[in-house]
């Protein structure tokens, strides 16, 4: 991907930067979101001021994290390493909510760039369940896939309740409601930490009882998502200054 193509598909918050880069923080979209970001949010700010490259990837709004949408994402990681000089090793922490949350954990486990850590915001964790979840969710995943007919065999490839052990041994902060009507925690989250955890993960799991699915969101937890990616940061440059 060429350099000069980089502010046209995906934000990235290089203006806002308090310092050096530290780090590159993906955030992926979640199902339906067609905004082109123009600015920062708050969690934006508080990261970039610490020096990490928030970047969000313009991709396809019904992507499911397909084998295309994480060539895209490839690329574009590319290219910010060659823009902004970064070694090959920088580190990369996937993030998202809802399709955006299962998009960071898909990401995660087949990207050819070593994702660091993964904040997954109320995710989905078990596309197969989710196909008959909700009546708006078949349409997309089969434009995701390509496929008129049986898509089970590529919803498991795109599970990450169904590829637990094969997710990459790195910490993740996973964050699901009690209220959510949109994604079952009980069908998603808790079954994924379960079998993450089984297989000797280092996952955080925060439980929020008033949580639906995004908001409305208590102070204490929007913190917690923060200082996740910025301790996620810290050790990474930590691990990096280290002498070999």
């Amino acid at each position: 991907m060429e350099d000069k193509l980089l502010d046209l598909v995906a934000w990235t918050s290089q203006d806002l930067l308090g310092g050096p880069i530290r780090g590159i923080i993906l955030r992926f979209s979640g199902l339906g979101g067609m905004d082109m970001k123009a600015g920062g949010d708050p969690m934006d700010l508080e990261w970039s001021d610490l020096g990490g490259l928030v970047v969000q990837p313009f991709h396809d709004p019904w992507a499911w994290m397909n084998p295309s949408t994480r060539r895209f994402v490839d690329e574009l990681v590319d290219a910010l390493l060659l823009r902004h000089q970064l070694p090959p090793g920088a580190p990369v922490i996937a993030t998202g909510g809802s399709m955006g949350g299962h998009g960071a954990l898909i990401y995660s486990r087949y990207s050819r760039h070593r994702v660091t850590a993964c904040l997954a915001l109320w995710p989905v964790c078990d596309a197969v369940f989710h196909y008959n979840e909700r009546l708006d969710l078949p349409r997309t995943m089969h434009h995701a896939f390509s496929s008129y007919g049986d898509i089970e065999p590529a919803l498991l490839l795109h599970s990450p309740l169904h590829l637990a052990a094969d997710m990459p041994n790195i910490p993740y902060l996973i964050v699901h409601g009690a209220q959510d009507k949109a994604v079952s925690k009980a069908a998603h989250s808790d079954k994924f930490v379960a079998a993450m955890r089984a297989m000797g993960r280092q996952v955080e799991y925060l439980e929020v009882t008033k949580l639906g699915h995004g908001g409305p969101m208590d102070y204490r937890t929007y913190r917690r998502i923060v200082d996740f990616v910025l301790e996620m940061l810290a050790a990474a440059t930590e691990k990096r200054s280290r002498p070999s």
